[in-house]
C-alpha cells in the first residue's frame, strides 16, 4: 500500500484535492522505486490525491490502474468538512472495537481487498486507511499505529486468506507544536 503524495489541500479545506508539486515529486519517486518490483497489478482509491500519485507508476509500466472503493479514505459520510478534523482526531486515538459500524465494515471491506489480491499490487490508498490495514494484519486493537509519510510504501503479503505485515514504509517526521 502507498500513502498518497501530499496533497494541495487539507481533509478539512477539500474533500478530493489533488496533490501539490511536492505531492507530484514524491509520487515520481514511489514510481522510481517500484518500478523493479514485479507488479501485475495498480489498484487506487477513487480521490484525485491517489489516483495522482499511481498515475506514474502506471506509466513507466504501461498497466492501467483499477479504482476500488474499497480502498478509499476513512468514510465521513455526512460531516462537513469543518467537523472532519474533530471527529478524525478522536477516532486516531480511539481503539477498533470503539468505532462505529460503518467504519469497523470499511476495514473488513478493505481487508477483504487486500486479502483478495493474488498478485503483487499496488494499492495507492490513504493514512487512515493504511493505519487500518496495519492495525489488522498485526492484531492492533488501536486505530492509529503509525504515521505513514507521503507516498510511502507499506508492504503486505497474503498467505492462507491471512494478510501479514511484511514492512511499514517510511514514518513521517512527528509535529511538536
Amino acid at each position: 500500500m502507498i500513502r498518497h503524495g501530499e496533497a494541495s489541500a487539507s481533509f478539512t479545506s477539500d474533500k478530493d484535492p489533488g496533490l501539490s508539486t511536492l505531492g507530484h515529486n514524491q509520487a515520481a519517486r514511489a514510481a522510481k522505486d517500484l518500478e523493479t518490483v514485479s507488479i501485475s497489478t495498480l489498484i487506487s482509491s477513487p480521490l484525485r490525491r491517489a489516483q495522482e500519485t499511481a498515475a506514474p507508476l502506471a506509466n513507466r509500466l504501461g498497466k492501467l490502474v483499477d479504482i476500488d472503493t474499497r480502498v478509499a479514505e476513512v468514510p465521513s459520510t455526512g460531516l462537513s468538512l469543518e467537523a472532519r478534523g474533530p471527529w478524525l482526531a478522536k477516532v486516531m486515538q480511539g481503539l477498533w472495537r470503539d468505532q462505529s459500524e460503518q467504519l469497523l465494515q470499511w476495514r473488513r471491506d478493505m481487508a477483504e481487498a487486500l486479502i483478495a489480491c493474488n498478485e503483487d499490487t499496488a494499492i495507492f490508498s490513504h493514512f487512515v486507511a493504511i493505519n487500518a490495514m496495519v492495525a489488522f494484519a498485526t492484531d492492533n486493537p488501536a486505530v492509529m499505529v503509525f504515521r505513514p509519510n507521503n507516498a510511502s510504501i507499506t508492504e503486505f503479503s497474503v498467505h492462507d486468506g491471512k494478510l501479514t505485515l511484511v514492512a511499514l514504509g517510511e514514518a513521517a517526521a512527528t509535529r511538536v507544536n
